[in-house]
């Protein structure tokens, strides 16, 4: 079987970056005071911002393992 070319981790990584990078883009009008004629920024960003969280939600499921400090052994 083949390895995949990104591990979950990266992969989260990855759109971890892009998610808040919609957010800046979707934030950018405002910042610039040019509301009205960023819209189509605005819904850009929007849209990716909600995809990449989507994206990252559905693809790094079950990849949230607990810290090795956080652990209990059981004896």
């Amino acid at each position: 079987m083949a390895q995949p070319l990104l591990s979950k981790s990266t992969c989260r990584t990855a759109l971890t970056v892009t998610m808040y990078a919609g957010v800046a883009m979707f934030l950018l009008p405002y910042l610039t005071g040019r509301i009205f004629t960023g819209v189509l920024i605005v819904v850009l960003g929007a849209a990716l911002a909600v995809s990449a969280g989507l994206a990252r939600c559905f693809l790094t499921e079950g990849d949230c393992s607990e810290p090795n400090h956080m652990k209990q052994h059981i004896p």
